[in-house]
């Protein structure tokens, strides 16, 4: 059971800290229990929230000692630094081997304690250059929805601590599983960390031309060799104008967007079936077990066989 502590203080943001909740904290059903999740703040007792209400919290910065999994998830405010109580626990944390994990403005709370210090760090477009200023050893970075070097990671908003969340159930018990707890929260199973947090207002034919049916055609068809100019003429429009539409309405490019549900599809396939390489990549348009493997490492920084070893069943 992988213990997951999330560290609150007033005032407390209830949006943020119901993603890790949601995520991690409820259990759903049909969805075996993988987390344990728990609560801390430095001074024990009730802990105000920005909605109004106060929540009482029983366990101290001590319950960060038994976390494999530190979340922050927000730190009002911004201006306020972490004390020394709270840095030395983070530090102290990190020291033993727990991933920290913050969202929104959690991100100031590890920056403080230095442990982000030479790493890219997610950040709200708002609080970029404040981030900057007060820890340039920070590479603050506005357009991602998350940043994950293994042992921390951060979320670029309070809605992407949702993806982020998912990012690292993915992570530890693999996409199968990942998609149940998606699917329970009516969430997309998986947003790409390098995805443009928010695309741009539509425009009114934008509306008209969701590409929707588009997406739902081709996800049907990725055995197939289809290219962005197969999907372009199958919107019946140009592949320039296709490109626009895809950034405009999903934050990524025609291309990138058929790469990554291949590998999606290549995931599940790894973690439900014995299916030979070659043939899990013929059933996914990624045409050979060479080019399967190429792009695990590339995208994954795993192997097919290594990931199926860890994934095989997760799901169950």
């Amino acid at each position: 059971m992988h213990r997951v502590v999330a560290l609150v203080r007033p005032p407390q943001s209830p949006f943020e800290l119901g993603c890790a909740v949601e995520v991690f904290g409820r259990p759903h059903p049909d969805v075996p229990t993988r987390y344990a999740f728990e609560l801390c703040t430095e001074h024990p007792g009730p802990v105000a929230t920005s909605a109004g209400y106060t929540m009482d919290v029983a366990a101290g910065l001590a319950a960060l000692d038994r976390a494999d999994t530190v979340l922050v998830p927000g730190w009002p405010p911004g201006e306020q630094a972490a004390s020394p109580a709270v840095r030395h626990a983070l530090t102290r944390a990190h020291a033993r081997g727990a991933r920290l994990v913050s969202i929104c403005s959690g991100v100031f709370a590890l920056a403080h304690a230095g442990l982000l210090d030479g790493r890219r760090a997610a950040v709200h477009t708002a609080r970029a250059a404040e981030l900057t200023t007060r820890y340039p050893a920070v590479r603050a970075d506005p357009q991602v929805l998350y940043a994950d070097h293994g042992d921390g990671a951060t979320s670029g908003g309070a809605g992407a601590g949702i993806d982020l969340c998912l990012h690292l159930v993915r992570s530890d018990h693999g996409a199968g599983y990942a998609a149940q707890v998606a699917r329970h929260l009516v969430m997309p199973p998986h947003r790409e960390a390098g995805q443009v947090p928010y695309a741009a207002p539509p425009h009114p034919r934008q509306i008209d031309g969701t590409l929707a049916p588009l997406l739902e055609w081709a996800a049907q068809r990725l055995a197939e060799p289809l290219s962005v100019d197969d999907l372009a003429a199958r919107a019946g429009l140009s592949p320039r104008t296709l490109a626009r539409r895809f950034t405009d309405q999903l934050g990524t490019s025609p291309g990138h967007w058929l790469l990554t549900q291949r590998i999606a599809a290549a995931r599940e396939l790894l973690e439900t079936t014995d299916l030979p390489l070659e043939a899990v990549a013929h059933r996914t348009g990624l045409s050979s077990a060479t080019n399967l493997r190429r792009r695990f490492r590339t995208t994954l920084d795993t192997t097919p066989g290594a990931y199926r070893r860890a994934f095989r069943s997760a799901v169950g």
